[in-house]
């Protein structure tokens, strides 16, 4: 399942959930729970289009015992697509330094741009994770861009499931069977680039790509 914002109250408590999420004996790795990039946005407390101005290393807490390290990413925000309720301008993104603890590395002083998602604490600074959806801007799909500011945020009604093998069915109207693994071999394939999962007036959903015509494999994968 994708980070809830309102799991996030302190940075303290964010990084102790993270250590808790490594896997034992794996002291270098972060594990994220595969998601859509529509559950990704629907997930997340913020979603901005930005540049990186900056970075530095700060404490993670005001307590001098507590040995964790941030890193403070400062920002350019280009254009809010959600959280406008909680901020107005994003001007600095936190993220954890241990790179085991799932923290993010941003190109800083360059062109690049960034569509970021995350968190916003209860003290309003805003966490970013390598479990949240973090895309260069230029690798999006027209599409995705497109559902940033609408077709995203209007079908947080509907669930999307990852399937990995056949047989994968369906278990509710409201559902939608995620492929590109199981096509693919890789999460964010076509499938993930190119369609949304769209609530219909009936309640049920189904993949929708723009103007075109559902395609019929994606509705249900089924042992041949």
């Amino acid at each position: 399942m994708p980070w809830s914002p309102r799991t996030a109250p302190s940075w303290a408590l964010l990084l102790r959930l993270l250590a808790l999420l490594r896997p034992p004996g794996m002291v270098e790795a972060c594990s994220c729970a595969p998601a859509h990039p529509q559950q990704h946005v629907c997930h997340s407390a913020l979603a901005i289009r930005a540049k990186i101005s900056s970075e530095k290393v700060v404490p993670a807490s005001a307590d001098p015992a507590d040995t964790q390290k941030m890193i403070r990413y400062e920002i350019k925000q280009i254009k809010m697509f959600k959280g406008f309720e909680k901020l107005k301008d994003v001007q600095y993104i936190y993220t954890p330094f241990d790179s085991s603890l799932c923290g993010v590395k941003l190109e800083a002083n360059s062109q690049k741009q960034y569509l970021l998602t995350g968190q916003v604490l209860s003290d309003g600074k805003v966490f970013i994770h390598l479990c949240n959806y973090i895309e260069p801007w230029e690798n999006l799909s027209f599409l995705q861009r497109e559902s940033l500011n609408h077709h995203y945020h209007l079908n947080c009604g509907c669930q999307i499931t990852t399937c990995y093998t056949v047989p994968c069915t369906i278990s509710a109207p409201n559902e939608c069977l995620w492929t590109d693994w199981l096509l693919e071999r890789k999460l964010y394939g076509y499938q993930a680039q190119h369609y949304v999962c769209m609530k219909h007036a009936d309640g049920t959903c189904s993949w929708y790509q723009g103007r075109l015509p559902l395609r019929k494999e994606f509705v249900d994968i089924i042992q041949p």
